[in-house]
C-alpha cells in the first residue's frame, strides 16, 4: 500500500543527508487463527490501503518515533553492517512498538529520507501470549515462537508453504539464531486490512514476518537479497 504521508518525514531529509546511503528451513511459520470481535471497527481504516488517518497528534509523534529512534537505529545498522550489503539505497524497518493494526511495517528510501510505502506486519505469539495485539516482550531462542529485534540481512527468494516467501539472516546477537528459527518474510490469511479494522488487531505468527498476500510481491520486490531488515521495539 502506498504511503501517502511523505510530508510526515520531512525532518528525515535534514536528518539524514548526511546519509551516504544501502540450506533448508526447519518448521515452517504457519500460524492461522479466528479473532474474536474486540469491539468495533477502526473508523476511516481503508479496506484497500490498510492505513488509518491520523489526526495532527498522532501524526506528530509518528513524525518524532521515525525521526528520533528508527531512523537513527536504521543509519546505525547500515554503519554496522555496510559491507554485508549489496544495496544501501533502501531498508525495510518495522516498528514492534506500535500495535498490529498498524501499518508498522515501512520501506525507506535513506538516501530521499522518505517512506516509499508501509504495510501490516504480523508479530510472533510468543511475543503477545494474550493476543493483545502489542508486542510485549522479545526472543531470539528456538521454539518462542517469538518475535526478535535487530538486523537483518535479506537473503535469497524461494517457493515455500506460504508461497513466495524471502529468508533472513540475522547479524545481531539478539537475532542470530533467525536463520536456524526459519525466521523468513511471507504472506499469511491472517494478515488484512480487513482483520485488523474488524478486530483491532491482526494474527499472530511464530516470529515470522507475515504481511498480507495482496502487498507480498511489493515487499519482496522491493526489499530484496542482500538488502538490510531493522526492527526495533
Amino acid at each position: 500500500m502506498e504511503f501517502s504521508r511523505r510530508q510526515l518525514l520531512g525532518a528525515f531529509a535534514a536528518g539524514g543527508a548526511s546519509l551516504a546511503l544501502t540450506r533448508s528451513l526447519g518448521p515452517q511459520d504457519a500460524f492461522a487463527q479466528e479473532l474474536p470481535p474486540v469491539g468495533g471497527t477502526i473508523p476511516g481504516f481503508s479496506e484497500m490501503g490498510g492505513m488509518r488517518p491520523l489526526n495532527l497528534s498522532e501524526t506528530a509523534t509518528e513524525q518524532a518515533r521515525l525521526t528520533s529512534v528508527l531512523l537513527p537505529r536504521a543509519r546505525a545498522a547500515l554503519e554496522r553492517h555496510g559491507p554485508s550489503l549489496s544495496n544501501r539505497d533502501l531498508i525495510g524497518l518495522v516498528d514492534f512498538s506500535a500495535p498490529s493494526r498498524a501499518a508498522r511495517f515501512y520501506l525507506v528510501d535513506m538516501p530521499g529520507g522518505q517512506v516509499v510505502s508501509s504495510h501490516l506486519v504480523a508479530h510472533g505469539r510468543g511475543s503477545d501470549p494474550a493476543n493483545s495485539g502489542w508486542v510485549h516482550h522479545l526472543s531470539n531462542r528456538p521454539g518462542s515462537n517469538a518475535s526478535c529485534e535487530g538486523a537483518f540481512l535479506a537473503g535469497e527468494a524461494y517457493y515455500g508453504e506460504h508461497g513466495r516467501s524471502r529468508r533472513l539472516i540475522g547479524l545481531d546477537p539478539e537475532n542470530d539464531q533467525a536463520e536456524a528459527r526459519a525466521i523468513v518474510i511471507h504472506a499469511a490469511d491472517y494478515v488484512s486490512a480487513a482483520m485488523a479494522a474488524n478486530h483491532g488487531r491482526v494474527g499472530r505468527s511464530q516470529g515470522c514476518f507475515a504481511v498480507s498476500r495482496s502487498e507480498i510481491g511489493r515487499v519482496l520486490g522491493m526489499l530484496g537479497a542482500g538488502q538490510l531488515l531493522v526492527a526495533v521495539k
